[in-house]
């Protein structure tokens, strides 16, 4: 089991909020807004890689984007860890009891409403990941090392509701990880490196 105590050090560091706007100061959203709580599961595991997912091409919301398995907050959860859990066995198979929570990142607020909260977790035992038909189509890792390596991160940009919006990416081989995903790896990142 690789020794994760670096990690639970960066996140007891005092650390601020992220959004899709840090790179975006002149990008106004709504005041009235209503933002849903939701919460992604950032899991190391027993090779020390990251899973992530490639999200289903068919779906509506970001369709074909990789992402951190996760979703919005549900009435029958009792915490954000405990969906961050569910969302992950449901999208990838992760056996809850598989896991160990390590702690919380800060939240991110998405320009599409959501307020996700970033759970750090290992994965204690190897498990065979079991894409959910419809919405996953790859489950993957990508190694921790790459994601702390800062040099790895890029700021890119691109034309969203006629402005333009800068982002963070963070390529790996075939995927190109970038957006809200490639934000919170980010804010990770930052952290280990104080």
């Amino acid at each position: 089991m690789p020794d994760l105590s670096f990690l639970l050090e960066a996140i007891a560091r005092p650390a601020g909020e992220s959004s899709d706007f840090d790179l975006n100061p002149n990008f106004q959203m709504p005041p009235d807004r209503k933002l849903r709580a939701a919460a992604v599961l950032v899991a190391v595991g027993p090779g020390n890689g990251v899973l992530l997912t490639k999200r289903s091409s068919h779906l509506l919301h970001h369709p074909g984007q990789i992402a951190l398995p996760g979703g919005k907050l549900d009435a029958t959860d009792v915490s954000l860890e405990s969906c961050a859990l569910r969302e992950s066995h449901e999208e990838v198979g992760l056996p809850p009891d598989a896991v160990q929570i390590l702690g919380r990142l800060p939240p991110h607020e998405t320009v599409t409403g959501f307020v996700i909260t970033p759970i750090l977790a290992r994965i204690t035992r190897p498990f065979d990941p079991v894409p959910e038909l419809g919405e996953v189509d790859e489950v993957f890792t990508v190694p921790l090392s790459h994601l702390l390596d800062l040099r790895h991160y890029a700021i890119e940009q691109r034309r969203w509701q006629g402005q333009i919006r800068r982002y963070y990416s963070v390529p790996w081989g075939p995927y190109y990880v970038w957006g809200a995903t490639a934000r919170i790896l980010r804010g990770l990142a930052d952290r280990v490196a104080l």
